[in-house]
C-alpha cells in the first residue's frame, strides 16, 4: 500500500512501470513478430536484426508515454521513418495484433485501462501510417 506521501503516478510512463516494463512490451512484441507465423509478412519488412528496432521502439514508447524524452531529441519522425515501407492495412493489423497480445501479456491482467488506452492511441497511428504510406 502507498504511504500518505507518495503521489500516484502522473503519466502514462510511470504508471506502467516506466522503461524497464515498456522494454519488456517491445522484447515480447519483437519475439512474437519474428517467431509467429501469423506475423510473417510483417517479419519481411525488417532486417535480419532486431536488435536496432528493439532499441528504437522502447526508446519512442518511453519518450510517448511521458518518459525520458530522448529518442525524439534527434528529431525522429516515427511517420517519416515509415514512410519507405510499403505499410498495406494487412501488416498494419499485423503490427497491432501483436502489440496488442505483448501489452495484454505484459500489463493487461495489472493494469487493463492503461493497457486499452495504449492500444486505443496505437491503433490510430498504426491506421494512420498504412493510410499514408500507400501508393
Amino acid at each position: 500500500m502507498a504511504s500518505q506521501t507518495e503521489s500516484p503516478p502522473t503519466t502514462p510512463y510511470q504508471r506502467i512501470g516506466g522503461q524497464a516494463v515498456l522494454r519488456a512490451i517491445v522484447d515480447r512484441f519483437y519475439d512474437l513478430m519474428d517467431r509467429d507465423p501469423a506475423y510473417a509478412e510483417l517479419r519481411a519488412m525488417h532486417g535480419p536484426d532486431l536488435t536496432p528496432m528493439r532499441d528504437s521502439l522502447t526508446g519512442f514508447l518511453t519518450g510517448w508515454a511521458g518518459g525520458p524524452r530522448d529518442w525524439f531529441q534527434g528529431g525522429k519522425c516515427v511517420m517519416s521513418l515509415h514512410r519507405p515501407l510499403a505499410i498495406t492495412p494487412d501488416t498494419a493489423r499485423q503490427w497491432l495484433e501483436a502489440m496488442h497480445r505483448a501489452i495484454d501479456e505484459t500489463v493487461g491482467a495489472r493494469d487493463p485501462e492503461i493497457a486499452r488506452a495504449m492500444l486505443d492511441v496505437l491503433k490510430r497511428m498504426t491506421t494512420g501510417m498504412a493510410q499514408a504510406t500507400r501508393p
